[in-house]
């Protein structure tokens, strides 16, 4: 019983993700990044938000395959799954790294 809760909650954090990572790509509600969060207002008026959802983008699709991933591992207890999820994880760091660097150099 235990396992289908935790596989519902999994499914649900995956689509919340996707769903807030769609809105972030299509630039709709606040920038969910911290650069843009931190930003004073005066700051925030003059700064280019396109990059900043792009990347909260990415990333939060990047969390829902994360959780999806999880929630097949639910399902199936292959305990092979956390290999994807570590190369998903990794993939998230090295875009938000590599992103942040990009977006930092062009302002």
């Amino acid at each position: 019983m235990g396992e289908i809760i935790l596989f519902v909650v999994l499914i649900a954090a995956a689509l919340t993700c996707f769903i807030v990572g769609a809105f972030q790509l299509n630039e709709k509600g606040t920038p969910l990044n911290n650069a843009y969060l931190y930003a004073s207002e005066k700051e925030r008026e003059s700064m280019n938000k396109s990059p900043y959802y792009r990347q909260s983008g990415i990333i939060f699709i990047l969390l829902g395959v994360i959780s999806l991933i999880n929630s097949a591992e639910v399902l199936l207890k292959t305990g092979k799954l956390i290999i994807a999820v570590l190369a998903v994880a990794a993939l998230a760091i090295i875009y938000a790294a590599v992103s942040s660097s990009k977006i930092k150099k062009n302002n």
